[in-house]
């Protein structure tokens, strides 16, 4: 079967009865309405770096190991296998995509980067809302939010929020739950004076 992945259509000729047996994805493609038994599958939204974990998956059982390569490679291993949980998600591929996240989670720890706005956008645009993937960026989002010593705030991820208000959702959540038990000050109560619309360094004269 050839498959094709990616904007410049990287080529390879698999195995059909293995990919079918793995996901009932690839034959409902190659037999859908109007394509003959061998034909093409084309995945031109995909990364080709992630399929190609997703082919060394299917013949060997395994990808690498993030722990196994030097710090240069982790982050860039870690964005391909969140790119492969995507494509897992969108197959249907379980047993992989728990695999990728691992590798995933790993690969951030070990590389101490986390994922941006840019890498985080496309996983609401195409998980569904019980993805546990939405739920581990969200979380890392909220972290980096709160976090003193990170260069990050709210407005990092304004093009998140924009597009979905679920990673909004999602990212309030996390923080509830990770801040504990402890409430904010009241802001109905005492001073009112810092919502009033003057100067830092002038009298505030009302009240």
């Amino acid at each position: 079967m050839d498959v094709y992945v990616g904007r410049n259509r990287s080529h390879w000729c698999l195995h059909r009865d293995l990919l079918c047996y793995h996901t009932p994805y690839f034959q409902e493609q190659s037999l859908g309405e109007g394509k003959q038994e061998n034909g093409k599958i084309e995945l031109l939204e995909e990364d080709p770096q992630a399929f190609e974990l997703l082919v060394k998956w299917l013949y060997q059982g395994r990808i690498d190991d993030v722990s196994d390569m030097p710090l240069e490679r982790k982050w860039d291993y870690a964005d391909a296998c969140q790119k492969l949980y995507v494509l897992c998600d969108k197959i249907d591929m379980p047993q992989l995509k728990n695999t990728a996240i691992d590798q995933f989670r790993k690969g951030c720890y070990e590389a101490g980067l986390v994922p941006g706005p840019e890498e985080i956008k496309p996983i609401y645009d195409t998980t569904p809302p019980t993805s546990p993937m939405r739920k581990l960026v969200s979380q890392i989002a909220a972290r980096q939010i709160m976090d003193p010593e990170s260069d990050s705030d709210a407005s990092t991820y304004r093009m998140c929020f924009e597009a979905s208000a679920d990673f909004a959702i999602d990212v309030v959540n996390a923080i509830r739950q990770g801040s504990g038990p402890k409430l904010f000050h009241d802001p109905t109560e005492g001073n009112g004076c810092c919502y009033h619309e003057h100067g830092t360094s002038q009298l505030c004269k009302v009240g």
